[in-house]
């Protein structure tokens, strides 16, 4: 199952170059669903010296004081026999460093770029992939040594800081703890088995490594804590022996180091019982199956992360859009497909799919008979008006049987005042219209994406709101003009008349204009301007529909469409320039999306293949 640790490595970096890790989100990513070892120590534990006879090369900073400043995320590679050795740092992509010394010197060099030549510490990783024939396929993160007290040139805070991000990764659930424990101090002292202990107070994600066995002081040995009496934990605890300052200083190779090492667990008396689970060599080994295991176990929670975050990335990229076509015609048909989308959204409020165009309907059924019945015909039916126009209509002479042009004046008069009504339902219905468009562009999800051409189709669909105003406002107030222009004469001609049937008229012409003869006048033109506004209370909505909300939907952005045809592709790219955080936010996603299928894919084959 070697390849299902590489595919492991092979996510991890991929999601490290997308910036699809823990570091980076406060929300569960692929990162954090992957299993990982942590090392932990104390300063001068022997963490370094550990994991440099695991990988058999000598690579890693050494000094006093805090050495490791930054997390170092180290990936082991097994490659065929034969081949040559070498090391990749993901900040360095396709350098290959085949001399270790470089390796060494680029860590430091790599630490002091973030944190500059001082003593202080970042969380922000390092990550190393080493490819030899003499690995196991491992992945593990070696993480800056506790310490007790801040020497010259730390921050006060550089205990807890240090405490903090040790903390951050061995919390999580899929953290496989290598707690370091030096076997010459008190095991009680041990600054890793104390904050392992605070994740894990059960020790089932804790393995513990003592180190400088041979250190010992002469009479003392390592066997209660070896066989799992001092502290127990789930799994045996394994004892190692490092080279020592002399070795190092000597450059003893890590082969003869090895060897040194098996012999001297093989020939030491107190741990000869337990020689075949002690040394770097077993280690290595048995991190590199423990690892497999905890993948396998952890395969269905991944697959599930997966195919959740792909349904999520999925839906954001569509909730985007698509990405700006590059030549003129996938532009304008870009443009074109948008407006025909608002448009749609548009008519779909007007035709009661969406909600909004029932308050056109209120207008009509609500808000103009209440206007048209507020109208005061008091002013020009007033016994003084009536007597006033009749007489000025009648001019040098008295009308004979009905005075004909004063009821033309008094008529026109009272009709003219229904105007304002006509003209506040063209108005108030043009206002939801322009409502309804504002909605319809925020519903848009494409135009959110440009904002240029989300300004033009909202000018172009008022400008065309506007023109179709004024021809309802013409065209409505026609009607009303109309009903002036020309009075219905089968009203009149059923009035009673003056003459009795049968006789003569019994009063004079003087008589006629008393008040009886007045009120009689303003109740017939009152009945006439009721029968009006009746007529009209059904004709004004009917033509405010035809001009404005039939025109809406047929026509809105026609004026546009045309302008539209005759841009340049200059003109046309101004309109799709879309905000550069989007831009960006699209592209980081469609890399995500990719990473998450390709895992997808692969994870699902080796899950099949069990």
């Amino acid at each position: 199952m070697e390849n299902l640790i590489s595919l492991v490595n092979k996510i991890q970096r991929a999601c490290t170059a997308l910036g699809d890790h823990g570091e980076n989100s406060a929300l569960p990513t692929l990162w954090d669903s992957l299993p990982a070892i942590a090392v932990v120590g104390g300063q001068s534990s022997g963490k370094s010296s550990v994991l440099e006879s695991v990988v058999g090369k000598d690579f890693l900073p050494r000094g006093s004081g805090i050495v490791t400043r930054r997390p170092l995320v180290l990936q082991l590679h097994k490659i065929d026999e034969g081949s040559r050795e070498y090391a990749e740092f993901l900040h360095l992509p396709r350098k290959r460093f085949t001399d270790f010394v470089a390796v060494r010197k680029e860590i430091q060099d790599e630490t002091d770029r973030e944190t500059g030549r001082t003593k202080q510490i970042s969380s922000v990783p390092i990550h190393l992939s080493i490819y030899s024939p003499n690995v196991v396929n491992l992945t593990l993160i070696d993480l800056p040594g506790l310490t007790k007290v801040a020497v010259e040139g730390q921050p006060d805070s550089i205990v807890k800081d240090i405490e903090d991000m040790v903390r951050s990764y061995i919390e999580k659930p899929n953290c496989i703890i290598l707690a370091i424990s030096p076997a010459n101090q008190d095991l009680a002292t041990s600054d890793a088995i104390k904050i392992s202990r605070e994740v894990d107070p059960t020790g089932d994600r804790t393995i513990g490594v003592l180190t400088k066995i041979d250190l010992m002081d002469k009479g003392t040995d390592a066997v209660d804590i070896l066989e799992g009496r001092a502290y127990r934990l789930k799994f045996p605890w394994i004892g190692v022996v490092n080279r020592s300052q002399q070795d190092i200083n000597k450059n003893v190779d890590m082969i003869a180091a090895r060897r040194r090492e098996r012999e001297y667990f093989n020939s030491t008396p107190e741990y000869k019982h337990l020689a075949n689970r002690m040394g770097s060599e077993h280690l290595a080994k048995m991190l590199s199956k423990h690892l497999e295991t905890v993948i396998k176990s952890k395969i269905p929670g991944i697959q599930s992360l997966i195919n959740k975050t792909i349904a999520e990335l999925e839906a954001e990229l569509t909730r985007l859009g698509k990405p700006v076509a590059a030549d003129a015609g996938g532009k304008l048909y870009a443009i074109m497909e948008i407006c025909r989308s608002f448009d749609q959204i548009f008519k779909d409020h007007l035709d009661g799919v969406r909600p909004g165009g029932d308050k056109i309907y209120n207008v009509f059924d609500n808000q103009l008979p209440a206007a048209l019945k507020r109208l005061q015909f008091d002013k020009q039916l007033s016994m003084e008006n009536i007597r006033k126009l009749i007489t000025e209509a009648d001019g040098y002479q008295p009308h004979l049987i009905a005075p004909e042009q004063g009821y033309r004046r008094l008529i026109e008069s009272s009709l003219i005042t229904i105007r304002g009504p006509a003209e506040a339902a063209v108005d108030a219905v043009h206002s939801l219209l322009k409502d309804l468009v504002h909605k319809a562009m925020s519903e848009t999800l494409d135009l959110k994406q440009y904002p240029g051409l989300r300004v033009e189709v909202g000018a172009a669909a008022v400008d065309s709101l506007e023109r179709m105003r004024d021809e309802s406002k013409r065209a409505t107030l026609q009607l009303v003009d109309m009903e002036c222009g020309y009075l219905t004469v089968d009203f009149f001609r059923k009035l009673p008349q003056d003459v009795d049937k049968g006789g003569n008229p019994t009063h004079s012409i003087f008589d006629r204009y008393n008040d009886s003869y007045l009120r009689r006048i303003g109740t017939t033109i009152l009945s006439y301007v009721n029968m009006v506004c009746a007529t009209l209370r059904h004709s004004i909505p009917k033509s405010i529909v035809y001009c404005q909300v039939r025109e809406a939907k047929r026509s809105l952005l026609d004026h546009f469409f045309t302008e539209l045809g005759k841009m340049e592709i200059k003109r046309l790219s101004s309109l799709l320039n879309e905000d550069p955080a989007i831009m960006e936010r699209r592209s980081a996603l469609a890399k995500r999306l990719e990473l998450y299928r390709s895992a997808q894919a692969e994870i699902d084959a080796v899950a099949w293949s069990k």
